[in-house]
């Protein structure tokens, strides 16, 4: 007689992994139409808080020209920067099936981000004057950038720790609660900046920086809301403070992405500052007209962050798990939707610039400005939004150094181009004509630079 074994229970698979396994194009539209939703959100804000400004007169519209590159930085480095490092070094922990050092990671992206906030605090209440006026501001100009920097920038800690938290959700593939957080705050910062700088609704009418304070209250309860949220346990990673230790092993993951990403917003502002600088000896009217262009152009920069940032944990997984080849199709994949879309709008609005110009000035002088900005910008912006996306696409594989020299040679493009033209007494729109050479050089140099680095695990 002979006895049977016990039968056994067979281990249920693991649950697949849609970022590993799933289609790329369906599964990065997938994860981009959350973020393109919030980054409409982003749109509308800028476009209010441009119409507010625009109605207490020309110099606040030169003032915002000042502010607007250093709050677009806070922004950039916060989300796009180092919130890629931290998307990027999340994924690829969770693509090697590291869910503890996932969650540490986590809270050592929390402290970097209170200090990027701090940071920015004390450099722009410090020195914020200084720098307004060494970009060419004077007078009423100054003072009005200078009301409206105090409110913003002392909100700095908020903003980088919604992004950072929102990055760390990015990272395992949730892309629907930070969109829909970041949507929430540019509904309040709409709202609550209407409210206090323009005096409706039977308030006080406090100007610019009633403006500002919509940004200031609305990000702050976003930074609220996250903290809670993540705390809970009902995330995909969750904040555990108890036992929690620095270790500097998960800085330098972070920070190896972080910080070299960096310096492509920090090249793309001082860029923007370089050309406002050059710009503003042309007049208040040139100067205008460039900001509400350049404005748009800062704009760009979330759509195509709404696709790149989709393909951070795309790529980060793919290359934890050693998809490589996986990886480097998700990012040309999310380049050419990004060049596609960015295409579309540049073509409507070098044909047609009024669609944006005149929702901000009436004008004449400021509208001829920001018209042939338009005219020669447009064409270039596909090859803007290609490079800016697969910058992000490269950070989801911790290779970020040729995107960050493709944004160096825009630099080097439009300061010493742009110096030899005023020098030579070149009339405004060959300055416009540059700033489309360096799109183009920007957009091919990173598809190179790309190409030509080797993506390991």
């Amino acid at each position: 007689m002979t006895i049977d074994a016990p039968a056994t229970t067979p281990l249920p698979a693991p649950p697949p992994n849609q970022l590993l396994d799933a289609p790329i194009l369906p599964t990065l539209t997938r994860l981009a139409i959350p973020n393109i939703i919030s980054m409409v959100g982003t749109a509308a804000v800028s476009v209010a808080e441009t119409s507010y400004i625009g109605r207490l007169g020309t110099e606040a519209l030169a003032a915002i020209a000042l502010v607007f590159p250093f709050a677009m930085l806070t922004q950039m480095m916060s989300a796009g920067a180092m919130g890629g490092g931290v998307s990027s070094a999340i994924s690829r922990a969770l693509g090697a099936g590291d869910r503890a050092r996932a969650e540490v990671l986590a809270l050592h992206a929390v402290i970097i981000g209170l200090c990027g906030g701090l940071l920015f605090t004390l450099l722009m209440q410090l020195f914020g004057r200084s720098l307004f006026m060494l970009l060419g501001g004077r007078g009423e100009v100054v003072e009005q950038a200078c009301s409206y920097s105090i409110v913003l920038f002392s909100g700095a800690v908020s903003i980088w720790l919604v992004n950072t938290l929102a990055s760390v959700l990015r990272g395992t593939g949730d892309m629907v609660l930070p969109s829909a957080t970041l949507l929430v705050v540019a509904i309040l910062q709409i709202a609550i900046g209407g409210t206090f700088g323009l005096g409706l609704f039977g308030m006080p009418r406090l100007g610019m920086p009633g403006v500002a304070s919509g940004q200031l209250v609305a990000w702050t309860l976003g930074m609220v809301f996250l903290f809670v949220y993540m705390a809970s346990g009902r995330a995909r990673l969750q904040l555990r403070l108890r036992g929690f230790v620095f270790e500097r092993r998960m800085f330098v993951d972070i920070l190896k992405v972080g910080a070299m990403a960096c310096l492509a917003p920090l090249q793309s502002v001082l860029t923007i500052l370089i050309f406002t600088k050059i710009l503003a000896s042309y007049g208040t009217a040139t100067l205008a007209g460039y900001g509400i262009g350049s404005r748009l152009e800062f704009l760009l920069i979330p759509i195509a962050f709404a696709v790149g940032v989709a393909s951070i944990p795309m790529v980060g997984m793919a290359v934890g798990a050693g998809q490589v080849a996986r990886a480097r199709r998700v990012a040309w994949t999310s380049g050419a939707a990004s060049a596609l879309i960015l295409g579309v709008i540049g073509l409507v609005l070098a044909i047609h610039p009024a669609l944006w110009v005149s929702l901000f000035t009436t004008d004449a002088a400021v509208t001829a400005a920001a018209h042939s900005y338009f005219h020669w910008a447009g064409p270039a912006f596909p090859f803007f939004g290609l490079g800016v996306t697969l910058y992000f696409a490269s950070q989801g594989a911790a290779k970020v150094g040729g995107p960050v020299l493709a944004a160096t040679a825009r630099l080097l493009l439009v300061a010493i181009g742009g110096t030899a033209l005023v020098a030579s007494g070149a009339p405004s729109w060959t300055l416009f004509a540059l700033v489309t050479a360096a799109m183009v050089v920007y957009g091919l140099g990173t598809v190179t630079a790309i190409h030509l680095t080797r993506w390991v695990k």
